[in-house]
């Protein structure tokens, strides 16, 4: 394993049929909330996989791809690093690739969050959600969930 986080990653957006939202506040960063965020174990890693296994190790969820099945959009995002988590790449790496997924999960289903990168979690509907994420590509991927959601309209 490479000493230096893969400047690649998943954003997973977690929400309900009704476009409810789940957001997870970070622990090294308490008041940032977000949805779930991981960077590539190794450089061939396929995207469901990482996508499948952060969202496991984040919240617990278990995407089997029969009841609870991840969505790639085939969409992604380039961003530049925050200065604050600069340190975990390269020398030099400024920018990550985030590709974006989404998955429709029950309401009532449990939620155990990784008491290492997560604090709190919290349902909003999609438009509180998205005013209360810090980054603005995972604000943009809540916001066009009702485009890109094919189920029941609020």
């Amino acid at each position: 394993m490479t000493p230096y986080k893969i400047p690649e990653s998943v954003l997973v957006v977690i929400h309900t049929a009704d476009l409810q939202v789940l957001l997870i506040e970070r622990a090294d960063k308490p008041g940032f909330w977000q949805s779930v965020t991981g960077s590539l174990d190794a450089a061939d890693e396929p995207l469901l996989t990482t996508a499948t296994r952060e969202l496991f190790e984040e919240t617990g969820i278990v995407a089997d791809g029969e009841n609870i099945v991840l969505r790639d959009w085939h969409l992604s995002n380039i961003y530049t690093i925050y200065p604050v988590w600069r340190h975990r790449y390269a020398p030099g790496v400024t920018e990550n690739t985030e590709h974006v997924f989404s998955v429709e999960v029950p309401r009532d289903i449990a939620i155990t969050l990784s008491p290492r990168e997560h604090l709190n979690h919290v349902w909003l509907p999609h438009l509180e959600a998205a005013d209360k994420c810090f980054s603005s590509s995972n604000a943009e991927a809540i916001l066009q969930l009702p485009k890109k959601f094919a189920g029941p309209k609020k």
